[in-house]
């Protein structure tokens, strides 16, 4: 390619953002970039742990985590290829966090538990709240220096149904317009692209001109096979964690109505 970019494909949980980067990747030899999922995290940093049994301060913990990978991965992108599309971008994790906070750490979690919850974080919101405030300055500053565009894959189908996902579909709402919020705020160009894998790849590749290197239909193929062997590999090992790590009943109340 003659020019250079730095593409973030925004959208909350089962928008079909790794699925759709990398069918841009493949289709166009751009690098797609993306950080360790969080279950990999949490597998390094507090393993046999499950992601519903976290405090607000441990998912922090992976917030962070995860936007170190990002950086990371963004800017060993740019030194070898001068281009890259995201699969998400810094400011996700800040997203997420956010609405956790509005809508509980675990958004199915039944409704008792959710009252325990709140109860148990009254003294702690504050500080919460004022950390989440100063990161989200950090990623606004980082996503408007870094990033030349995004690309928004709005909420079209409901979420996907793994057992592994502590979302609802008000987590993905609230998600889903705090992203677009943040980024129109920020300044950065952005543009909403609706449809299949298949049309989304064709829209963006004709939004920002980019070359293929194959047919569309061919690197989507590749995409859905690629990424149903990533969540397929993801789903074994994490039923294989929770199996060798299994939760005592009482420690699992304990989680429940922790802060």
């Amino acid at each position: 390619m003659e020019r250079t970019i730095r593409l973030a494909v925004s959208g909350t949980y089962s928008t079909g953002k790794t699925t759709t980067t990398e069918a841009i990747s493949i289709a166009t030899g751009i690098p797609r970039t993306h950080a360790l999922t969080a279950r990999d995290i949490l597998h390094e940093l507090l393993p046999g742990r499950r992601l519903d049994q976290l405090s607000a301060s441990e998912l922090m913990v992976i917030g962070f985590r995860r936007m170190e990978e990002r950086i990371h991965h963004e800017a060993a992108a740019m030194e070898s290829h001068g281009s890259f599309v995201a699969d998400g971008s810094v400011i996700h994790e800040w997203v997420y966090g956010h609405v956790r906070m509005r809508v509980g750490i675990n958004p199915q979690a039944n409704r008792a538990s959710r009252i325990a919850r709140e109860i148990a974080g009254i003294p702690f919101k504050p500080m919460i709240r004022q950390t989440m405030d100063a990161w989200g300055t950090v990623v606004r500053n980082r996503a408007r220096n870094h990033y030349d565009a995004f690309v928004h894959l709005p909420v079209e189908t409901h979420i996907t149904q793994d057992g592994h996902r502590p979302v609802s579909e008000e987590f993905r709402k609230l998600g889903d317009r705090l992203l677009l919020e943040t980024v129109a705020d920020i300044g950065i160009p952005h543009h909403v692209v609706r449809g299949t894998v298949e049309e989304r790849v064709g829209r963006i590749a004709e939004i920002f001109d980019l070359p293929l290197v194959m047919p569309l239909d061919e690197a989507v193929k590749l995409a859905v096979d690629s990424v149903r062997e990533q969540r397929e590999s993801l789903a074994r090992r994490a039923s294989e964690q929770e199996a060798a790590n299994p939760v005592p009943r009482r420690r699992r109340l304990k989680y429940a109505i922790r802060f």
